[in-house]
């Protein structure tokens, strides 16, 4: 009898194809469960997969009075309430760095595209501005990355891993996280110490209560008219009405953002502004990641499945 697995988040039917071959797979198609099962079949459910973002908490769990175990497709879990599981016997799961590289590099990817205003300058040459030597502030000489001090929030796998990025294109870094490692950057005590020494904010924090809105309109202040912000962790990290306002006034130069409050995220003011470049949610979003986080996924379940503790399970569960 082949093992079943609910699919509660919305996935790419292509992302799901390497578990369907060793599971039965119930997948709701993003939509609540019991609008698309009966409530006899969820009743068996034993193991669901899930994005790490989606909320999952106690009452959605109590829909499924058999669930063991809940896996997270890619490092995040901030969706799941982990104390919640923990009170069901419920093992939590992730992909713990299999998509780390991947994060790292776009986090790299949009801190130069703003910094350097690439978006700016494509538009300057489809335009025929350059051609025309048509004259525009926003073309003027910018500062480089030798020398520039870049601040990382979070020093877990991500994190760094932009940090020997940035340390591979002459800059100086430092950072701030709950734990001081024994590495060869600067630490610093606090975020705003952090956002007072440096030019470029690096988040690559994991998200959660204590998180949310850390980076508010004192931070971004703090960051000054020439400084940067690039999210690459969560939206909820960022105050995003701060944010838009800093971007809007010139309190800080740009941003560089994967990440939303709200995704998919719809034009708004944010996506109206000249200083920021956006990307939607692809960090992680690499053939090697998805593969590297698939593997985690069928480690996991394949492991609850035959009784045995998950190999990449969520720590703090």
């Amino acid at each position: 009898m082949t093992d079943k697995v609910l699919i509660y988040s919305r996935f790419p039917k292509s992302m799901m194809a390497r578990f369907a071959e060793r599971f039965e797979l119930l997948d709701t198609g993003g939509k609540p469960a019991r609008e698309v099962f009966p409530a006899e079949e969820l009743n068996g459910i034993r193991a669901l997969l899930t994005a790490g973002g989606s909320p999952l908490g106690a009452e959605a769990m109590d829909l499924f009075p058999k669930l063991g175990a809940i896996v997270c497709y890619g490092t995040g879990y901030d969706g799941v309430d982990i104390k919640a599981a923990a009170s069901r016997n419920i093992a939590v799961g992730h992909s713990p760095g299999a998509n780390a590289a991947s994060v790292a590099d776009i986090a790299m990817t949009l801190m130069l595209a703003t910094t350097r205003r690439i978006l700016v300058a494509d538009q300057y040459v489809r335009s025929g501005d350059w051609a025309a030597s048509k004259q525009s502030p926003m073309m003027r000489p910018q500062a480089g990355m030798p020398g520039r001090r870049i601040g990382i929030y979070g020093m877990g796998e991500i994190g760094r891993k932009i940090a020997a990025r940035c340390a591979a294109f002459e800059s100086e870094v430092g950072y701030f996280s709950r734990t001081k490692y024994d590495l060869p950057y600067e630490y610093f005590p606090s975020l705003a110490a952090l956002a007072d020494w440096c030019s470029v904010l690096m988040i690559a924090v994991r998200a959660g209560a204590e998180t949310q809105h850390v980076v508010n309109a004192d931070i971004l202040k703090r960051l000054g008219a020439d400084g940067y912000v690039v999210n690459i962790s969560r939206g909820s990290v960022i105050d995003q009405n701060a944010l838009v306002a800093a971007l809007a006034d010139k309190t800080i130069a740009g941003a560089g953002l994967d990440v939303f409050e709200k995704e998919p995220h719809a034009p708004d003011a944010l996506t109206a502004l000249p200083n920021v470049v956006l990307a939607p949610h692809i960090g992680g979003h690499t053939l090697d990641s998805h593969v590297a986080m698939q593997s985690c996924v069928l480690a996991n379940l394949t492991a609850f499945f035959e009784g045995k503790p998950l190999p990449y399970a969520v720590k703090s569960a």
